[in-house]
Parts: structure tokens; sequence; C-alpha cells
């Protein structure tokens, strides 16, 4: 059943319940669950026969690519994440998250400029979780297109035999990336091709990122170094004549991992590079396998070199960090070490989306939910769609002894699965004022800032801004300081209005103004600065949330979640995940859909009621919250509900990004009457 099979005026509709196998293609669901699931392509069968109208819509990434500064085809040299994570599609699958006591997530997104998700399918469709992430800061994201081996060569064979052949799998693959809403394709054929073969090769090569860049706007092809223009299964390690046709043909090349530092002088060097040196990708594998400079802890050896001739870099497994280690535990610390040995050779991009910004500081995952600083559920967890833009992280060394940190840290928060933490030591001369943010966000004339923090005892936690006045060319930056409110201004009793009671619980909510005209925010820094004597001072800070706002847009928004709706109901018996799911409870399993304008919203809740039951005397049962969506789109799988005949009520919140609670005539309803099937 489908949304437009109900009545848009009708509150409710019926269901019989059938206990029988589920329906919906086990590509797109678990079978036990009917939770939504990504996945790959295994065939060129599958491939040809794919269908838009068969798409599995949970997987369409919700988020758009957010504009950056610089863009990315303006970049004299980029960065490039291959993520090869033990063949993928592990519990980045599940698109609602799932739970997870040590996962593995990637958060250094402003030091990157594309993020290809790598799998030995045929077809890997980036899971839309990553696609969001990375989209959040301006990164663009590219699925991988492979043929290996023997049934490589014959699919290579099959396809790339005549014009009408490429071009059929060329427009399915612009179709699924135009369908899935991501950015592009990696090209790796590592088999050897017959004549006709690789003479076509090019061509398909051509027409696909032709048709990619029609329709798919700022969208790549890429060509991994592997064969070469006789059809031999060569890695070359560099641009040279022997592979140039393909680079020719898309819009750069990826080169294998066993380079030498005297092919990349004379690549500088090569008539085929000129004006293109950003489009070639020198890879590194972080494993180092084979003979390779650096990788591991020593990958910025490798990045060294690369730079040092002016190449873009192609980072292939980076989640070496997480695979080799045993100690999951460790996998941040570990994270944050291989990057900040990597950021002298990388550049900072920075998000150049309108007001209003809000990060909270989460990374997709943590060891609890928290909800304005209380913990609402306390078990780990892993959604990447729930990761929201992420500061800079850093270790710097000060004078003296001095030294000052910032990370990830999932023991407390104010919203999500962590806060930032700061700590360190400040030097008895120097007071410390931390990068937090690098951004390109235009200014109100009136901005509220908020800042959410605790601080260690025996030191001032202010912050500052860095701008630029007039033409974004100038980068001269003047730091301000938004004036901070107290309690009784109009503008803070109003925000508080709008968000209901904070409850702080040891956090402290600070509310400032910024008045400047025609600027530009660059930076958002800390200032932190000891009390009382100069002495050396250990200190920490826990950053829980920065928000800024047009300060002449504080209202709820007005828009109602509407056209509710229920479909593709699956009824399981005595299945549920549920503590309280017995052999005698029924489960439903169902989704929804609605509109709302999935911008203004930081996620939904999705709650359900008992309406009524066998028993008209047990009056409507309280909202129960069954999960978070991050789109207008969501699987409830496992829910456990009376025995019927049985009334319930399905209700979606708009969990606004400002923060300001939605009234619940806003909220969008739709009941739920079932009856036995007593036909079985």
């Amino acid at each position: 059943e489908s949304c437009l099979d109900q009545p848009a005026d009708s509150g409710s509709i019926h269901e019989i319940m059938k206990y029988t196998r589920s329906p919906l293609p086990a590509t797109h669901y678990d079978a036990d669950t009917t939770e939504p699931v990504s996945c790959g392509l295994q065939t060129l069968g599958e491939l040809l026969s794919w269908k838009r109208s068969e798409a599995n819509l949970f997987n369409v990434a919700a988020v758009p690519l957010a504009p950056r500064e610089p863009p990315l085809a303006s970049c004299p040299r980029r960065t490039l994440v291959s993520h090869d994570m033990m063949g993928g599609y592990l519990d980045d699958r599940f698109i609602q998250g799932t739970d997870a006591e040590a996962p593995y997530a990637f958060y250094h997104w402003q030091y990157i400029d594309i993020f290809n998700y790598f799998t030995h399918n045929l077809v890997t469709i980036p899971p839309a979780v990553w696609t969001n992430a990375a989209h959040k800061h301006g990164v663009s994201v590219l699925g991988t297109f492979i043929t290996e081996w023997t049934d490589g060569a014959v699919t290579c064979e099959a396809f790339l035999k005549e014009e009408e052949s490429y071009h059929t799998v060329a427009d399915k693959l612009v179709q699924i990336c135009q369908c899935y809403g991501f950015d592009g394709w990696l090209i790796n054929i590592e088999n050897a091709l017959s004549e006709v073969a690789v003479k076509n090769t090019p061509l398909f090569l051509r027409y696909l990122a032709d048709q990619m860049h029609e329709r798919v706007s700022g969208s790549l092809v890429l060509w991994y170094d592997s064969v070469i223009q006789n059809g031999q299964l060569l890695w070359q390690n560099e641009l040279n004549q022997s592979n140039r046709i393909f680079f020719d043909a898309c819009d750069g090349v990826f080169t294998n991992y066993n380079w030498t530092e005297q092919s990349l002088e004379w690549m500088r060097d090569y008539s085929g590079v000129q004006g293109r040196q950003a489009d070639i990708y020198i890879g590194v594998d972080v494993f180092a396998r084979g003979k390779v400079v650096g990788g591991m802890f020593e990958t910025n050896k490798a990045l060294e070199v690369i730079r040092k001739h002016n190449f873009s870099a192609a980072i292939f497994a980076p989640g070496w960090v997480y695979e080799a280690h045993d100690d999951k535990s460790e996998f941040r610390r570990n994270q944050d070490k291989f990057w900040a040995l990597l950021s002298d050779y990388l550049y900072v991009h920075r998000p150049a989306s309108h007001l209003p910004f809000i990060s909270s500081f989460c990374q997709g995952f943590g060891k609890a939910f928290y909800w304005r600083g209380q913990s609402v559920e306390k078990k780990g967890w892993l959604n990447l769609t729930a990761q929201e833009i992420q500061p800079l992280y850093h270790h710097t060394e000060l004078e003296g002894q001095g030294w000052l940190r910032n990370r990830g840290c999932p023991e407390d928060a104010w919203n999500g699965g962590c806060s930032l933490l700061l700590d360190g030591l400040i030097p008895a001369t120097v007071f410390v004022s931390p990068r937090i943010f690098s951004l390109n966000v235009p200014l109100p004339s009136k901005t509220l800032v908020t800042f959410i923090y605790k601080k260690s005892a025996g030191i001032t936690v202010s912050m500052t801004l860095k701008t630029t006045y007039g033409s974004l060319c100038t980068y001269t930056m003047t730091n301000v300081s938004p004036v901070i409110l107290d309690e009784g201004h109009p503008l803070v009793h109003q925000f508080s209005q709008l968000c209901g009671n904070l409850n702080p619980a040891g956090w402290t909510v600070r509310c400032s103004l910024l008045e400047l005209e025609g600027c530009t925010l660059r930076e958002v820094c800390l200032s932190i600065q000891r009390d009382g004597e100069p002495q050396d001072a250990p200190f920490s800070c826990r950053v829980g949330e920065v928000t800024l706002m047009d300060a002449s847009s504080l209202q709820v928004p007005p828009e109602l979640v509407q056209g509710l709706c229920i479909y593709d109901v699956v009824w399981l018996f005595g299945a549920g995940a549920a503590p309280e799911a017995t052999s005698n409870h029924p489960c439903l399993n169902a989704t929804l859909r609605w509109d709302y304008p999935t911008e203004r919203v930081r996620h939904f809740r999705v709650y359900w009621r008992r309406l009524r039951g066998p028993d008209p005397r047990i009056p409507p049962g309280e909202l129960v919250l069954v999960g978070r969506a991050y789109s207008n789109l969501y699987r409830v799988t496992e829910l456990v509900v009376p025995e019927p005949p049985g009334l319930l009520e399905l209700v979606v919140e708009p969990v606004i990004n400002k923060g300001f609670l939605v009234p619940e005539s806003h909220w969008g309803r739709r009941s739920l009457s079932y009856t036995k099937d007593f036909t079985q």
C-alpha cells in the first residue's frame, strides 16, 4: 500500500493482521526485523535491471551537498579519502542507526574534499548515513564501480563490446547517483581487457563523465590506475603515456600506491599533467602494503612528499586506526593522533552555509544519547546522519610545559553522543585562544550567539569570533567579542520562552549579541584565561553547543507536519526486541512518511501510544518514544502492541535545529486500528 491509497482527510487506517513472511525486498530490508539497510549491486544483470521505481527510498541522502569555501573546483591540492573497511556495509548499513558499543566513524571532514565508499561489489552505492555526514561538511561523495579477476573480465567484455552496451551501463550509473543523491564514481577496472574493450573504455568514461556533469551538479568521475592502453592490467603508480588516455577522458586519476619521489618529480613536468595537477590523486595505502612511502602512523611521510610536488592525495583505508588495533576503546585517540600527524599537509575548507549555524559536536555515535544535558538512552549507538558540523581537532604545544588539546568526549554531552572537551596546561604568561570552527558564513546586522559549556574552577571562558568585512577576497580578520546579555534582556527572555525549560543540570547557558554590518564569520574561537596569580594552571572546559542565529528570526516555524501516512505494514508475532515482548504479543512494523522542510530540523521524534485496547475501560496510554528520524521517512520496527482488536496512534514531532519547541498542534498524527484475520 502506498500513501496515495490513503485519503488525505482520513485520520485513521485499518489493518487486518496477517502473520506472513515479509514481502519487502531482502536487499533493502533486514529479513528478520524489516529494518531498512544499504547494499550494493553484485552483478551486471542487477545493474542493467535497476529501476528508480524499485530503489531503496531510505538510502536516498537526506542532506544536499553544502556549499564550501573554497569550492572544490578551485582547490589546487585536494584530499580524497577512500573508505575500505572490512568489506563494507557493516554497522553503517543500518540507515536508521543501530546499537553499537565501539563502532568506527569518521569526523575530520574539514580536512578532506572527497569521500569514496569502497567495497568489492560491482556497484557500491554509498550508505546514506555517509553521504549525509559528508554533505553537511561540503564534502563530495563517490560510489565505486569495480570489476576484478575472471568474473570482472567477463563483465567488461559484455558491457564494453559496443557503444549501446557501455552507454546503457553509464546511464544506469548516472540514474543511481541521481536517485540516491551522491556525487560521482570511482571507476576501477582491475582485470585485463580485450582489444575491443580497452578501445571502448575511454569512450565509456567520457560518456559517463559528460552525462554526470549534465545531470548532477559538481559531480566527478575518477579513474583508478590499473589497466593501460593496450589492455594489460599493469599498475603504473603514476600518470604517463600508458594510462593517460583514461585520465584525459574523465575528471582525474587515483594512482596506485607503489610510487617513488622520482616518479612524482618526473610527473610534475610531464606534458599530460599540465593544467590538471589537482586532478592527479596520489594513492597512499594506510596499511602500508608493498613498497610504499610511509603508511600507518607514518602516513604523514607520504603526504609530505606528495604536497612537496603539488599533487592531490588519495588516502586509502584510514580505517586502519580502527581495524589494526584490538582495543576499540582507544579508537578516538588513535584517529585523532593519525589526523593530527597529517594536519600540516591538509588544507581546511570552510562550510559556507547561511545562519543558523548550530553544532553540539555530536560525532554520530556514543555511549548514550543526550538531550539538553540529560542522558535519555543509556546504550551504545551509531548513526552517522546524527553527526553535526565537526570542529577542528588539534593538540598544540605551548611555551614552557604548556599544552592544549580538544577532542570529542562521550562521557557527557548536551545533545547527541559527545561534547567537545578542551584540556591542557595554561602557561603562567599567556592565555589560550583555540580555534574551534573555520567557516564562511555571512552575518546579519544582529546575531544572537548561544554558548553552552562546563568548566573547571580557576578559569574564565569566553567566545571570540573572527570576521572579515566587504569582499570575501579580503582575508584580513578582525577579532570581535559578542556582548554578553543578562537574563533580563528581551532577547534572552524571548529565546528562553521559545526553548522552554532548558534545565541546564550543571551546564552554563550564555547568550550574547553581536552587532555588525556587512561582515562574514570566518572563525569561532574560545578564549581561556586563568583567574588569580600568574602560574601554570591545568584546566578543562567541556563545550556542549554553539549556536549563531539571526536575532530577528526568533520564532517557531509555522509549518505543520503534513501528509503523515502509514504503509508497508508487516506483522510479526513474538519477535519484538523490547523486554516486554513475549510470544503473546504482536509486533508492528510499518513505514511512516510525511512532509516537512527538513532543513529546519535537527531530527524528528517518532512516538506511539495506545488509544484503545481489547478492554474499552483501559484509558489511552502516554506517548512513548519509538525513535528519531533524520528525514521525512521512518521505519517502525518490532513495536510491541496490545493484542487485537486495538487502536493506536503514531505521532511525529519536529525537533527544530534552533532548539525551539514546536507546539503539539503542529505535530503529525495518524491512527491505526487492527483486528485479527479470522481466515487464518
